[in-house]
């Protein structure tokens, strides 16, 4: 967005009047309005600039039969500049008021974004707070490779789903991987059905009119497209997991000790229930083994939401609660979305060409898993992936475009790089560094260039040839 003036600020303000979109005159000011994108080269208008939220407290009603979404966004964030107006993205939900610290603010849309222009410019390094009030039916967002995500509606309730971009199409923020902030999340449904989000339920209370509210607690930070809700008739079940105050050793593995266990709460929709339930049962064991390989469980709850077939057809790392369908619902599966709590959802890729990071290091955790537990080598998982040809169409490190973000070579050449690592710096550095990284940039961001970085700093290897054939280079190497 282009610096204006205060005789063009005045000018958009009438403009944005007469057309309907803005609701409040704006006062002189003498900050630069945040950039409108983050110029992601896979999605250049996600996010925005000028600002870093620390916090979102989402407070949604849903009715299934007409679709009907009424939300209230409470935005709390830090000006990274002098703001005198800032963008949030927001997909065709419609906006009735919008206030930043309690005063009545300009609020204007374009597109999906939605700019606030607040009565008098936020100083630099101020902490603010920023209150939309918007409803509508949500409607999915269709990415360049045909998938759907989003809020998506099922039979008598709903999903929401954010990768990539999802997340706004059920509520305004900044929708970009690198701005990390804890939620609060207060669902209101109908009598009847169950809502679930992240983190841990703090409290659930049926009002005068029957129907249900509970209220979802997530303290660590967590990218936005990991945000989740579900919405239906459910079954749950609950259990413990080793947590990060466990033995280092990562325990048995199984219900684990009280002290510092982690509350695993899983749900499946009724018709899946009993399918279900016993993979269900094994998230504690797969995560206390997880926890030996990878360190401590980065969060303070954990889980997974199972869902009919019918409305996605792909699993997702959502934030302690994985959502599958129930066709994807397999131990190989549940043990890639679970690794993704400490690749992906604790170490977040600051912008979306360093997603091999999430996918790569999640498929080789298949590997690893399939290598001690169900007695198939690495190396045979390494030697097939090698012999496929669709892992050569580009490197993971370089997806030519969105549409090819989620690709084979993401995924299984993005392991191979790491299979090629292990045998580079032998056994006992690589797992040095699978624990380490996750460490290292725990509830963070990091970038391509961190993790060779990282490795080579704890290997003490110059790994400049690995790097140049395995993770960018063109071809297929000659031999695996």
């Amino acid at each position: 967005m282009i610096h204006r003036n205060r005789t063009a600020a005045a000018a958009l303000a009438v403009l944005a009047l007469l057309a309907g979109g803005c609701t409040q005159a704006t006062g002189g000011v003498r900050g630069a309005p945040g950039a409108a994108g983050l110029r992601d080269p896979y999605f250049p208008k996600l996010g925005n600039g000028g600002y870093d939220v620390g916090h979102y407290a989402l407070s949604l009603a849903y009715d299934p039969r007409t679709g009907r979404l009424d939300g209230t966004a409470e935005i709390t964030a830090r000006a990274t500049q002098d703001l005198s107006a800032f963008n949030l993205d927001l997909a065709g939900l419609t906006v009735s008021a919008a206030t930043v610290d309690g005063v009545p603010a300009a609020h204007h849309r374009a597109g999906n974004e939605l700019t606030l222009r607040p009565r008098e410019e936020i100083p630099e390094g101020a902490e603010f707070r920023a209150t939309v009030r918007y409803a509508g039916v949500p409607e999915p967002i269709t990415d360049a490779d045909g998938s759907e995500e989003g809020w998506m509606r099922t039979d008598g309730g709903a999903i929401a789903v954010g990768e990539p971009q999802g997340s706004m199409s059920w509520f305004p923020g900044n929708h970009h991987p690198s701005d990390k902030a804890a939620y609060d999340i207060t669902l209101t449904v109908p009598a009847g059905l169950d809502a679930f989000s992240n983190g841990v339920r703090t409290e659930q209370r049926t009002g005068a009119d029957g129907r249900v509210t509970s209220v979802w607690h997530t303290a660590e930070p967590m990218a936005s497209y990991l945000a989740t809700v579900a919405i239906g008739r459910y079954e749950t079940s609950t259990a413990t997991a080793p947590g990060p105050d466990a033995d280092e050793d990562g325990g048995s593995g199984g219900a684990g000790s009280d002290a510092g266990a982690v509350p695993v709460l899983t749900a499946a929709e009724r018709p899946v229930a009993k399918a279900s339930a016993p993979l269900r049962g094994e998230i504690p064991t797969i995560l206390g083994r997880q926890a030996e390989r990878f360190g401590p469980y980065p969060f303070s709850s954990a889980g997974a939401i199972v869902m009919t077939d019918g409305t996605l057809d792909y699993a997702l790392e959502t934030q302690t609660r994985p959502v599958f369908p129930a066709a994807s619902f397999d131990r190989a599966t549940l043990v890639h979305e679970l690794a993704h709590q400490w690749f992906g959802d604790s170490v977040t890729p600051a912008g979306w060409q360093d997603l091999w990071l999430n996918e790569g290091f999640a498929t080789y955790a298949e590997w690893l898993y399939a290598e001690e537990y169900e007695d198939v080598p690495a190396r045979t998982r390494f030697e097939t992936a090698f012999a496929q040809d669709a892992n050569w169409a580009f490197p993971p490190a370089a997806p030519p475009s969105a549409e090819n973000l989620f690709d084979p070579p993401v995924y299984q050449r993005g392991a191979m790089v790491l299979h090629k690592l292990r045998e580079t710096v032998g056994d006992r550095v690589f797992d040095e560094i699978l624990r380490g990284w996750p460490a290292k940039y725990r509830h963070a961001n990091a970038t391509t260039d961190d993790f060779t970085a990282y490795a080579e700093s704890v290997s003490r290897k110059d790994l400049d040839a690995l790097w140049d054939v395995w993770l960018y280079g063109d071809g297929k190497p000659a031999r695996p």
